[in-house]
């Protein structure tokens, strides 16, 4: 009983191919994120982190995982996950979540930014920097001897202090060999609940925020979620390894 029910603990050497893959992962989402730009279509921000994927010696984690058709999820706006990549141009003010895994030596990694597109509104700019400073609030509960609920208390107290909403029909979640492994992190609810952390456990914290209502819809091509009252959403995410002091982010964003 690696930690709780079936948690992976992982060691040195699967911590390394980890390291590399998250690295993949995080160059993929910064390089996502430097073409968000007025004028520039999904499709292309996806091909471009396909073809940088593919070019380091990985595979896009999120290519054919359960029959999803692109590299990239590019959520727009009032589109909280899963907004598939197409033919949708870029406009000034729009809000452009980024969410994007590496295949790597037999791990993946998993991350995800929400980015502005050229100048944005005030709401909106605060929207991306409380989802983004959620994830942090969080993740200072990732340490041995907490549970997993821990971290997701500080999220959506910080969060909801804020203004804003957590969406509850998704979660974060360990990951590893799958892109999904246990447990499940919540980005709300009660402290003290869930497994204990361990040193060697790897987990992705993803808080998808709401400007509005938590409450979300699906649209027709069963992938892409949406706001349910079409308020704005943003979405922020790195994998991480619990150690016997803080956590280390595997993902680390170039610009930290």
């Amino acid at each position: 009983n690696r930690g709780g029910s079936m948690i992976a603990i992982k060691n040195e050497r699967e911590l390394q191919a980890m390291r590399q893959a998250c690295k993949i992962t995080a160059a993929a989402r910064a390089l996502a994120g430097e073409m968000v730009r007025p004028g520039v279509s999904t499709q292309q921000i996806d091909k471009a982190v396909h073809d940088f994927i593919v070019a380091q010696g990985a595979k896009p984690s999120f290519l054919g995982y359960h029959g999803y058709p692109a590299s990239v999820c590019i959520s727009i706006n009032n589109t909280v996950i899963h907004g598939i990549p197409g033919g949708y141009v870029l406009q000034e003010g729009d809000i452009v979540s980024i969410d994007v895994g590496a295949f790597y030596q037999g791990f993946h990694g998993d991350c995800a930014a929400t980015f502005p597109c050229g100048a944005i509104s005030t709401q909106a700019q605060k929207l991306i920097d409380v989802t983004k400073q959620s994830f942090f609030e969080g993740i200072r509960f990732a340490t041995r001897g907490h549970r997993v609920s821990d971290i997701s208390h500080a999220i959506q107290t910080y969060v909801e202090s804020n203004g804003f909403s957590v969406v509850r029909s998704f979660v974060g979640h360990g990951v590893g060999a799958q892109l999904h492994e246990e447990p499940e992190v919540p980005n709300y609810g009660s402290p003290g609940r869930g497994p204990r952390l361990l040193p060697g456990m790897t987990l992705a914290i993803e808080p998808m925020i709401n400007e509005g209502t938590y409450e979300v819809a699906w649209l027709d091509d069963d992938w892409t979620v949406v706001t349910d009252d079409g308020a704005l959403s943003a979405h922020y995410e790195n994998t991480f390894v619990i150690t016997d002091g803080e956590p280390i982010i595997l993902t680390r964003p170039l610009e930290d």
